[in-house]
């Protein structure tokens, strides 16, 4: 992992600190959030708002989730025990670049090629070594690498597909965005004797889940 400029740790862990005051947050994540360089994740003509606990247009419109989401969705994952993720929307990659601190393999999936890309590079520049890529509509899981430990949507979806809980390891958690009539949940799913459970945690907006590749 590329070691990030004085300047960038004093920013990162302040946003970790920020959203912390916000949302307690486990130290490994507060960690995690402060070793990630958010910069290189926001288009060049909103580095500025980078660090704010705000969401973010980027391209084919698409948003970067605020870091303060981020740091939700990475809580409710419980990431304390587990070493494969698999997360569908990558979109900008920062969420799966604060993934990569917390879990031996991140495994993120996303339809929209150009987004793919533009993570496969920025993973690069980093130095991140553990996440894999794929453009592949998310809804398919990736079976060849399946079972995951935990399984994390980065969109909202109305249903989740059986083919996922089929990918899910036995005692494994999977987190969405799930669309409740008008609103938007923030959903658990936890596997445990073959048997999903599932929790309600709180609002939220996300982008929907598409179908398909977009080239």
């Amino acid at each position: 992992m590329s070691a990030l400029d004085k300047i960038t740790v004093i920013k990162t862990t302040k946003l970790a600190e920020e959203c912390h005051k916000k949302f307690p947050l486990a130290q490994n994540i507060k960690d995690a959030i402060a070793k990630t360089n958010r910069e290189e994740f926001v288009p060049a003509g909103l580095r500025h708002n980078a660090y704010k606990l705000d969401a973010l247009p980027m391209g084919s419109s698409q948003w970067i989730s605020s870091p303060l989401t981020v740091a939700k969705m990475t809580h409710y994952l419980e990431p304390t025990k587990g070493d494969r993720i698999l997360e569908i929307g990558c979109g900008s990659g920062y969420q799966a670049a604060v993934l990569s601190h917390l879990f031996r393999g991140v495994f993120t999936i996303e339809r929209i090629e150009s987004l793919i890309l533009e993570a496969k590079q920025r993973f690069r520049k980093l130095g991140i070594n553990n996440i894999h890529t794929k453009l592949d509509d998310g809804q398919n899981g990736w079976v060849q690498y399946a079972p995951f430990d935990r399984i994390l949507f980065s969109a909202t979806a109305k249903q989740i597909p059986a083919k996922l809980f089929d990918q899910l390891c036995e005692g494994g958690i999977l987190v969405a965005p799930m669309q409740v009539g008008a609103q938007q949940i923030i959903t658990r799913f936890t596997k445990k004797g073959g048997y999903i459970q599932k929790e309600e945690l709180e609002a939220c907006d996300f982008v929907p889940i598409v179908d398909g590749i977009q080239k």
